[in-house]
């Protein structure tokens, strides 16, 4: 799956060390199926060559706006025209207050007032540089032109100094460029849910879980915040990345048991949609030992087991009508070993819902690869095998329309 397949993209490149890291950029951009045309600003050369981008990109790179290689001799203007966007990072303090007034005395700045497309920033400075207010007025000014800022990031800096202005890592550039090319179709809607599997202790060294990575949830967070939302994601126990973390428009609650998990979720209803991915146990532990249970020979202990709250079934009892739908509309999901679509079914209508989406859990769990069908109150849908993310973005394509 190439989510930027068939985009052109501009990186401009200014001048600061995080121009190193352009580099991986580019070559991620590419793997996603984008083309790059580079343009590097003179202080930029200084920290990353032309040469290097160019090998990486396939394609000249450009320095000035007196280029005599576009035929026209407007490389400020061809330049933009070709492209769906275009993408400056680093973008220095000294870059950001010139583009905030329209000045335009080099290629990547006059091509940057020229543009008919749209233009994000990727900041990169020292903390103070970033803090001070005439930085903080570029901003101000950027931003209600329209321009959209990816970053700063806080953390360790080239100077030695922490804090805020480092640009964001390749990756998290890349998530965000691609969900910036994505339909908002869930602009303004809050969305609820969980992830991953959860503990139920046994005592405190063992317990019992499942093999549910989480893989599948995260999905739905990421293609729910490309599409517009604002999410809260709660985790049960899972070694996963918090998807598109640095917009600012996610929430993460980690959790480690069924209890902790339901009393997350019940105390987030307040949402428009909640989507049930965690695999959550059935039943934990009566009564948890709380010293590890020591081995007497060949016997073994006996275990009390307890029914877990039902988390989706509760969640859908606190939904209202609102324009004649459910609100949460609530969107199950079953792990199945066998007959699915007769058990996913029983299960909509059990817990009272509009949509359950199954799948064969140990064909999927841990895999990078699902495949879905999803059922309402009008029939069924078969999503085909493919990659989960793309798999969330069509779900979320097809709850956006039933809400």
């Amino acid at each position: 799956m190439q989510s930027l397949l068939n985009k052109k993209l501009v990186l401009g490149i200014s001048g600061g060390i995080a121009a190193y890291k352009s580099a991986e950029l580019a070559r991620l951009f590419i793997q996603e199926g984008a083309s790059v045309q580079v343009v590097m600003t003179e202080a930029a050369q200084q920290f990353v060559t032309p040469v290097t981008m160019q090998a990486l990109t396939g394609h000249p790179v450009y320095t000035s706006q007196w280029d005599k290689s576009i035929a026209n001799n407007m490389a400020h203007i061809e330049l933009s025209r070709a492209a769906d966007a275009i993408l400056i990072a680093p973008a220095s303090a000294d870059m950001m207050a010139k583009l905030s007034l329209g000045l335009a005395d080099d290629l990547l700045t006059t091509l940057c007032l020229a543009r008919d497309c749209p233009l994000m920033l990727a900041p990169a400075m020292n903390k103070q540089m970033w803090d001070h207010a005439a930085t903080q007025r570029s901003v101000q000014r950027l931003t209600s032109d329209g321009v959209a800022l990816l970053g700063p990031a806080s953390g360790f800096q080239a100077c030695g100094e922490i804090g805020l202005g480092r640009m964001l890592e390749p990756a998290e550039i890349l998530e965000q460029v691609i969900a910036f090319f994505q339909k908002k179709i869930l602009a303004g809607k809050r969305v609820l849910i969980t992830a991953g599997p959860t503990y139920e202790a046994i005592d405190p060294v063992r317990g019992i879980t499942n093999l549910s990575s989480g893989k599948m949830g995260f999905a739905i967070a990421r293609a729910a915040l490309e599409a517009g939302a604002q999410v809260h994601l709660i985790a049960g126990p899972c070694d996963l990345p918090t998807p598109l973390e640095a917009t600012g428009n996610i929430i993460r609650t980690n959790v480690v048991s069924a209890q902790e998990m339901h009393a997350a979720a019940l105390g987030a209803t307040d949402c428009d949609i909640f989507f049930a991915v965690a695999a959550v146990a059935d039943w934990g532990i009566a009564k948890p030992a709380k010293e590890k249970i020591k081995r007497q020979g060949t016997k073994a202990p006996t275990l009390e087991f307890v029914a877990n709250p039902d988390i989706l079934f509760d969640v859908a009892k606190t939904a209202k009508v609102k324009s004649g739908k459910p609100h949460p509309y609530c969107v199950g999901f079953a792990a199945e070993s066998d007959n699915l679509a007769n058990y996913a079914d029983e299960k909509r209508q059990r817990k009272g819902i509009p949509m359950i989406v199954g799948n064969i859990g140990p064909d999927t769990f841990g895999s990078d690869l699902n495949q879905l069908l999803v059922i309402d109150e009008r029939g069924s849908k078969k999503f085909a095998q493919a990659q989960k993310l793309e798999l969330a973005r069509q779900l979320i394509q097809l709850v956006a329309k039933k809400i």
